[in-house]
Formats: C-alpha cells, sequence, structure tokens
C-alpha cells in the first residue's frame, strides 16, 4: 500500500522505484476442480511453489530491484473474465497459451483458428502495463498469475533454430547482419546484405558478448528478467516438460469452459524435429567447454529458480 502522504508529495511512477513485492504462498483456489486424477499434478505444483519460494527467500534477502513496477509487469498478460494473469515465456508454449486467453476472453470460438499472426500481431489481448496503477495492483493482488518455463537450454536453441534457420524478415536483417559483421572472419558480401546462415556458435558469441553489437530480445532473454519471479508472487508454474497435462489442470482451476483444452499443434515449422535434449546436444558440441560453461552460467539463476538440472 502506497502512504496518504507519498501519494500527494511524489510523482506516481517514483512510488514504485525499489519496489518489492515479497514471494508468499497463498493457496490455489480449486473450487472448479473435479475429479481425482488431478492429485499428482497438483503435488508437483505445490513442490514447484514451495522451492521457487524458498530459493527466492534465499537469493532475495538482503536484495531489492530498483526498478518501476509498471517495467516488471510488461510481459504480464491480463485476462478479465477468469481473473488471471499470465506472463510470457517466448518458446515455452507462448502462442499457444495467448490462443487460450483469447478463447477465454471471448474473442475467439476455438483455440484452433487462430492464426500465427492474429496471436502476435492483433493487439486483440492487453498487457497489464496498459493499465493505471491502480489497476495494475489491483490485478497483482486480485488475479491467479501464472507462468509456464522450459529448460533453459532447449529453450534457447528452439529460439535460434526458430528465427536463425528459417527464413526471417525481421531477425536476419536485425540481428543476423550485426552478427555476421562482428563474429564472422572473412564473411562474403551475401552473408553480410542479407544476414541469413548465422552459425550457432556466432549466435552464442553473440550472447555472451557485454558489448554485443545489437541489444537483447525476449526470445533468449533471462525469464529471471522477463517475469521476476522472486518480485511477482506467481501462483501457478507450469513447465513445458509437462505442457499438456499442466495447462489443462490449470485451466480446470480457473474455471475455464469444460470443452476448452490446450492445443496440441506446433505453431510454426510443424515438419522440424521439435527441440529435445538430443537436439540440444548436437548445439552444444559446435562450442568449446568454456562456451558452453558461460551459456550456462548466463541462464544460472534460470536453472536455479525452477529446478532444472545443469547440461
Amino acid at each position: 500500500r502506497v502512504p496518504e502522504q507519498q501519494r500527494t508529495s511524489e510523482s506516481p511512477l517514483s512510488w514504485f522505484r525499489g519496489v518489492y513485492l515479497p514471494p508468499a504462498l497463498h493457496p490455489l483456489n480449486k473450487t472448479f476442480v473435479k475429479g481425482g486424477e488431478w492429485q499428482d499434478i497438483d503435488s508437483t505444483q505445490e513442490k514447484r511453489r514451495a522451492f521457487l519460494q524458498d530459493f527466492c527467500r534465499k537469493y532475495n534477502s538482503r536484495k531489492k530491484l530498483q526498478t518501476h513496477l509498471v517495467h516488471l509487469v510488461s510481459r504480464i498478460y491480463v485476462e478479465d473474465r477468469h481473473k488471471v494473469l499470465y506472463c510470457e515465456v517466448p518458446k515455452a508454449g507462448c502462442s499457444n497459451w495467448k490462443r487460450v486467453l483469447m478463447v477465454l476472453s471471448g474473442l475467439a470460438a476455438s483455440a484452433n483458428n487462430i492464426s500465427h499472426d492474429d496471436v502476435h500481431y492483433g493487439k486483440h489481448l492487453r498487457k497489464l502495463d496498459s493499465y493505471d496503477l491502480k489497476g495494475i495492483y489491483t490485478r497483482l493482488n486480485m488475479y491467479t498469475k501464472f507462468i509456464f518455463v522450459r529448460d533453459p537450454m532447449e529453450r534457447l536453441v528452439s529460439a535460434f533454430r526458430d528465427k536463425f534457420e528459417h527464413p526471417n524478415s525481421y531477425y536476419h536483417p536485425v540481428f543476423g547482419k550485426a552478427i555476421i559483421k562482428k563474429y564472422r572472419h572473412n564473411a562474403d558480401e551475401e552473408a553480410l546484405k542479407t544476414g541469413s546462415g548465422v552459425k550457432f556458435k556466432e549466435f552464442i558469441q553473440y550472447l555472451l558478448d557485454s558489448h554485443r553489437p545489437v541489444g537483447m530480445d525476449i526470445h533468449w532473454e533471462q525469464v529471471s528478467k522477463l517475469c521476476y519471479p522472486c518480485l511477482i508472487n506467481y501462483d501457478f508454474i507450469g513447465k513445458f516438460e509437462t505442457l499438456e497435462e499442466d495447462a489443462n489442470y490449470f485451466l480446470q482451476l480457473v474455471g475455464a469452459p469444460a470443452n476448452l483444452k490446450f492445443p496440441k499443434f506446433k505453431d510454426r515449422h510443424s515438419s522440424d524435429e521439435r527441440t529435445s535434449t538430443e537436439v540440444v546436444r548436437q548445439y552444444l558440441k559446435e562450442l568449446s567447454k568454456e562456451e558452453r560453461q558461460l551459456t550456462y552460467d548466463f541462464y544460472y539463476l534460470d536453472y536455479l529458480m525452477f529446478n532444472y538440472t545443469s547440461p
């Protein structure tokens, strides 16, 4: 709560500099859950939440993030009908989650008929930072907040394959050209002109460079910096590795229509092999031992927060 004298004496945005939202555990509302088949998933869910809370308590004991609340919630999507907040983690089922949110909010009858462009460029869904400060705080306190995460190295390789191994009118000219120019010796004119054909090793050199020629991108940004899991108390933590069962349990928790199931289809490049542990292993072979270690270090917090095994 913002003290009365603070509200009158300071500008609104300054209220939230250094905001600290403690990761207190609240019991999930299981009113809508029917049937006993969800017991194992529910037990796993409680363990994940307790693990994250324990980690945040240790890691955050003396730390306070100097930032604004508006920035903290910039990746969070709002669905007011069922009172849910979804923090988007790219390459962890986010396209299908946005489809589901559109169905929940009444914008579409079925998740199966919504195109990729409608999902990502249609601007049908509101983000939490588009509300005023009272609206943000009210929803953070009252709504069910959820997040879906993925093994960091799988997510990284999946992002690379999607953005650099297929034609792309944004990532090739913006990221590809800059990466090839800085990290490829004797690059030919065609590569410098188009930015196509970035190698995984070059991409990792860019990722680990403190003087990157082009900034970070949400597709490979750490979850700790996208969703701030130690500052925002997420009520539900789903994992890509158990996506379908976690998602359908969550839909029951929030009272979604009984006929709404989480989509199974791959959003794009459906003929490609999914990015699995074995696929990741092949990509990591292109890196030196030091590069592999530094890449793990880059995602160290994500590994710890969500209890993933180091590769």
